[in-house]
């Protein structure tokens, strides 16, 4: 969609041809913009592994506490 745009096509026309909004359009220009195809699949793989993770360390924060408030009670 950024390469259509690039090439001169209409910003609201690639939008509208791929069903998104130009605000949306813009933010994956900000985000993309520059990119290759394999630097974006990497960011992405990146992006999902940290989400992941985050939730990981989320889980285990939850435990810690719920131990500690039971200990904390005997």
């Amino acid at each position: 969609m950024l390469r259509e745009q690039e090439a001169g096509s209409p910003t609201a026309e690639v939008c509208r041809g791929h069903g998104i909004s130009e605000q949306t359009f813009y933010r994956w220009k900000a985000k993309y913009s520059g990119m290759t195809v394999s630097d974006a699949t990497k960011l992405k793989t990146l992006e999902d592994e940290n989400r992941r993770l985050k939730k990981l360390l989320a889980e285990s924060m939850l435990d810690v506490s719920a131990l500690k408030d039971l200990l904390g009670k005997n």
